[in-house]
């Protein structure tokens, strides 16, 4: 499985799925209003919307496969199957106070080459209800914002994962150079914070065998 991000809470993962067939899943794709490089249109199978701000759906950037002449959509919780990879829907809140200020926002946990994967997009509830976290411990891989005022900062995305226990975590949805959001804290917040040690890759790679068995590792992709 390849993992790729484009910044804030756009990800492309390519995988294959339980029949051999090389899968895309795409996440949040953003618009060229927020100052990062917005890719040209490029193929995905699947395409999954966290919520509904012009920097997470940018549909118009992705287009189908051989496999898929047309992305299948998913914008809301649910259960779902497609292309042989299971996706579950998780309700959830974009702010703390039950969506009364920025909304809703769907966490969405995959089943990919026998890991699980979950993409909390912009989770700003600073505590996970115990249905969340039913389906969230223990997943592989985590997705996870970090970079506050809009979403859970550096403490309450520390708090979030240790509630969870991932194998791996991926942040996102934080300051990066080009990036004209002014109000969102960098990385390095983040890193001091949790005292994880960090892998810096422009694309990961990862298979069920490499997943580290007694750490918590911190990948920070380069978009």
């Amino acid at each position: 499985m390849y993992i790729q991000w484009f910044g804030q809470s756009f990800f492309k993962i390519t995988a294959k799925n339980y029949l051999g067939n090389e899968v895309a899943v795409a996440i949040d794709p953003f618009n060229k209003n927020y100052g990062l490089k917005v890719p040209n249109k490029f193929g995905a199978d699947l395409a999954l919307i966290t919520h509904d701000h012009e920097d997470h759906n940018n549909l118009e950037i992705i287009k189908g496969t051989e496999l898929s002449p047309e992305p299948f959509v998913i914008s809301g919780p649910g259960e779902y199957e497609i292309k042989g990879i299971m996706v579950y829907g998780v309700p959830a809140f974009h702010d703390d106070e039950a969506g009364a200020k920025l909304g809703e926002n769907t966490i969405y946990i995959l089943e990919i080459e026998n890991m699980w994967l979950a993409h909390l997009g912009d989770l700003g509830q600073k505590k996970l209800t115990e249905k969340q976290l039913e389906h969230l411990e223990g997943v592989d891989i985590l997705m996870i914002p970090i970079g506050g005022t809009y979403t859970l900062d550096s403490k309450g995305a520390s708090q979030i994962i240790s509630e969870i226990e991932p194998r791996i975590i991926i942040p996102m949805h934080y300051k990066i150079p080009g990036l004209n959001i002014k109000e969102l804290d960098g990385v390095d917040k983040f890193i001091k914070e949790t005292g994880f040690k960090s892998e810096e890759t422009d694309k990961f790679k990862i298979t069920k065998k490499d997943l580290p068995s007694d750490e918590t590792k911190l990948v920070i992709l380069t978009p």
